[in-house]
């Protein structure tokens, strides 16, 4: 089995030059034939006819014999009615039997190739061509004319060695061609695979060399880069991640181990010591908690959509909720149909709820509504409000804008990470905007498509 693709090509050149070179020498060698067979059947009966002429205006030669005919041809007789030999350029011993190859009613002459008399013997063309009778209009009379088709064998053969000899060196050839063609375009193939083989975990940001052009390797040398790129930016975003899973884990352990060991060194139990450690103990769980919810949607299976209705989402969202620290009024006078998995798009509804309670001054609104084929849910507060340098840097993972306010409220820095990932699985997105018609705050919008992927 060829396994190369240099051979595999090489091998393909080969069998279609054999396949040219057969179609066309077996053309070739026909044509030929049949042009040499048409010139020697044309000399011969060109001989005939000269006979036939003489016989038409008595110019025959005196007894029985014709003069050798001219133009190679071998033999030419003359016969009666009676299938008698009357004239003859040759001895009785080179007159076949040709009484059968009388021309067809209505023609004047005949032209058949006669097969070997006995083993050993010569093929022949013969023409037969009628001659009138003298002063009569009965045609008593016809003329015989033969060739012996050696030469005409011979020069077919000879094409035929000449094409039998020339196809190896041919195929040959083109199978070489192939090889070396093959060899320069994959010249590039070589040096992707090698460089991209020395690539590691420890050296991400090697490159292939890109050929250049817009032909299929350049792509693909292209496309492999962006991979790399795409492997780089993932390993960077996946260390960094586990610095700042590292650095936000590392705090509130080392918060509940110093209020653990002070209430231990009192003489009596600290409450207050032991309240707020089970508080940053409960912080952890949420870390840990947000984190595996991360992972799961990092390299989990695509979420089952379903119907749901994100105006009714947000009102039992509303509706579990104890009473928060300003009010939460819900905007959704109609029903606004979406596909999504509900448990993970309630979790991304109530990340963009809660981080707009941490930081609204006198309210929050949470609007539904169907806008342009999409289901829009909007979480808008009078809060600080986000800078617009910020605004897409705010989903990104452990990204606080007010370190200490956030941890003072309880965030994890997750939340609305966790929101854009749920709402990215979904085929929509999450954005941070403005607040409308210039009020102070910040406006939190999920986009669902509102029909089912395939």
């Amino acid at each position: 089995m060829v396994s190369s693709v240099r051979a595999r090509a090489a091998l393909a050149a080969a069998l279609a030059m054999a396949a040219v070179l057969a179609g066309g020498g077996l053309w070739l060698y026909t044509l030929m034939r049949a042009n040499l067979l048409d010139n020697t059947t044309g000399r011969t009966e060109l001989a005939a006819r000269k006979v036939a002429a003489q016989l038409d205006t008595r110019t025959l030669p005196p007894g029985g014999r014709l003069p050798a005919p001219e133009s190679g041809v071998d033999l030419v007789l003359v016969r009666d009615a009676a299938g008698r030999t009357v004239s003859t350029s040759g001895g009785p011993q080179d007159v076949p039997g040709l009484d059968a190859l009388r021309p067809a009613p209505g023609q004047d002459s005949r032209s058949v190739v006669l097969a070997p008399a006995s083993p050993g013997a010569e093929r022949r063309v013969a023409v037969v061509v009628e001659a009138p009778a003298a002063g009569g209009p009965h045609t008593p009379y016809a003329v015989y004319a033969m060739t012996v088709l050696s030469d005409v064998d011979d020069a077919t053969r000879a094409i035929a060695l000449g094409l039998l000899a020339g196809a190896p060196p041919l195929i040959a050839f083109a199978a070489a061609l192939a090889w070396w063609v093959t060899g320069q375009a994959l010249r590039p193939v070589t040096a992707i695979r090698t460089e991209l083989a020395a690539v590691t975990a420890s050296e991400l940001d090697r490159r292939v060399p890109d050929p250049g052009g817009a032909d299929e390797i350049a792509r693909l040398a292209r496309t492999v880069n962006d991979t790399l790129d795409r492997l780089e930016r993932s390993d960077a975003r996946q260390r960094q991640f586990t610095a700042d899973a590292s650095h936000e884990l590392r705090n509130p352990l080392a918060a509940v181990r110093a209020r653990l060991e002070v209430a231990l060194a009192r003489p009596s139990p600290d409450r207050e010591s032991v309240s707020a450690a089970l508080a940053d103990t409960e912080r952890l769980q949420r870390i840990a908690a947000d984190l595996l919810l991360l992972a799961r949607l990092d390299g989990g299976p695509a979420p089952r959509p379903e119907p749901v209705d994100l105006a009714l989402l947000a009102a039992e969202d509303a509706a579990r909720r104890p009473a928060p620290r300003v009010p939460l009024r819900l905007a959704a006078p109609a029903p606004v149909p979406a596909y999504g998995d509900p448990a993970r798009l309630e979790r991304a509804l109530a990340n963009l709820v809660d981080n707009a309670l941490r930081y609204a001054r006198s309210g929050v609104l949470v609007r539904a509504a169907a806008e342009d084929g999409w289901a829009v849910l909007e979480v808008a507060d009078d809060g600080p409000g986000i800078p617009e340098a910020d605004r897409d840097r705010v989903f990104e993972r452990f990204v606080r804008l007010d370190a200490d306010r956030g941890r003072a409220g309880g965030g994890t820095g997750l939340g609305l990470a966790i929101a854009r990932e749920i709402a990215r699985a979904h085929g929509g997105d999450v954005r941070a905007l403005p607040a409308r018609e210039g009020a102070p705050g910040a406006r939190l919008e999920l986009r669902l498509p509102t029909r089912r992927r395939d």
